[in-house]
């Protein structure tokens, strides 16, 4: 791993223990970058922080909400993807990034996103988040869509990836 890339996630891993945060997972291994997963039960502490207060409970669609921060390497692209379970919200803490979003399987236009602006993503949207000329920091939250099988990493119908996974 890249000193760079062990500093920004030494940073982040720092912040979010000042502010309080429990991380339940950590995976820095991803071709991209990696994600903290931060306990369910901080999710309104986490959109407090994260999103300017948003109220969780109007983010609710089946009750579970799972907060991450994923880091994205400069110059490098998540795979062009899609959920059955889950709907996400994203908003940028660091850096500039690209998201590409669509409700079919062609690529839409590039939109970027700088720190402060967000996105929501529907059930079933095509998107892709893309890391441009810095690391981007992104908070997201995911809002579960099947109480009685809530999304987990293996929800992802992949369209394209550059990394042939």
């Amino acid at each position: 791993m890249s000193d760079q890339k062990k500093e920004i996630f030494e940073g982040v891993a720092q912040r979010l223990k000042i502010e309080g945060f429990n991380v339940v997972n950590r995976d820095e291994t991803r071709p991209w970058g990696g994600f903290f997963v931060i306990d369910e039960d901080q999710a309104q502490q986490f959109a407090n922080v994260y999103f300017e207060g948003l109220n969780v409970e109007e983010l609710r669609i089946s009750g579970k909400l799972s907060p991450k921060i994923l880091i994205v390497a400069p110059d490098t692209r998540l795979s062009w993807q899609y959920h059955h379970r889950r709907a996400e919200i994203w908003r940028v803490v660091n850096g500039t990034v690209g998201v590409v979003t669509s409700d079919t399987d062609e690529e839409g236009e590039l939109q970027e996103l700088t720190p402060g602006q967000s996105i929501k993503l529907k059930q079933g949207e095509r998107h892709r988040l893309i890391g441009l000329k810095d690391w981007g920091i992104v908070s997201e939250i995911w809002q579960h869509t099947d109480l009685n099988n809530p999304s987990d990493e293996s929800d992802i119908v992949r369209v394209q990836d550059d990394f042939g996974r």
